[in-house]
């Protein structure tokens, strides 16, 4: 009996050894990926005319301490875009907007197209009923996410030069046209609730969402990052 106690021990020591020898070798891959591909994004950033926008710290620093929050769990990223702005506080916010309509609009998509296709799959043509409740969803879901959002850092580079003409003297001025991107970490769980309450608020309008509630409500809280 010692002697199979043993040798069950001694796998138990050896299986235990080769678990944490694989997790090791596993960091070490992923610390040399995230390394590389941080590099690259550097880089990326250098050629492109990139500079980050309204921070202290460095570029190098914000973008590794984005990386590190993107490695936690039940984390996505979000991208803003705003092109051709002549004041970079206003485009700050135009980048803002924008993260928050993709955001919605994906999330539209994702949900029309499972309605479309499962309903559609069990005999249903439901396509024009629910066009409105499609609207009114996006347009809350927009509206929502932004409280969930958790700005990461802000890159701003200029792309060109604008002639304008002045009010008082109608002279012709050149300003500088600027380009910007917004990342952020949005929390899964937060995003979840904020479609839902989306979804909650645009079935009230919709007969449709009503009457296929059950299927619907799931949609919306399978999200879309397959």
């Amino acid at each position: 009996m010692k002697k199979i106690l043993s040798i069950i021990l001694a796998i138990a020591t050896v299986a235990c050894a080769g678990s944490i020898t694989a997790d090791a070798g596993t960091n070490r891959i992923l610390k040399k990926a995230l390394k590389k591909e941080y590099k690259a994004k550097m880089k990326e950033y250098k050629k492109g005319g990139w500079e980050l926008y309204g921070s202290s710290r460095s570029l190098d620093v914000q973008l590794l301490t984005h990386y590190e929050k993107l490695n936690q769990e039940n984390v996505s990223e979000i991208v803003g875009v705003a092109s051709k702005v002549a004041n970079k506080a206003v485009g700050h916010q135009v980048a803002i907007n924008d993260a928050c309509r993709t955001y919605a609009q994906t999330s539209g998509s994702y949900v029309k197209g499972r309605i479309t296709s499962d309903l559609a799959a069990d005999g249903e043509d439901v396509a024009a009923e629910f066009d409105h409740f499609y609207a009114a969803y996006e347009r809350l879901v927009e509206s929502e996410i932004k409280g969930e959002l958790i700005e990461s850092y802000t890159i701003v580079r200029q792309t060109g030069k604008d002639k304008q003409t002045k009010k008082d003297d109608k002279k012709k001025v050149t300003t500088p046209v600027y380009e910007m991107q917004t990342y952020f970490i949005v929390d899964v769980t937060g995003a979840t609730a904020a479609r839902i309450r989306a979804y909650e608020a645009a079935a009230k309008e919709s007969e449709a969402a009503q009457r296929y509630a059950e299927k619907v409500s799931d949609y919306v809280k399978e999200g879309f990052a397959k």
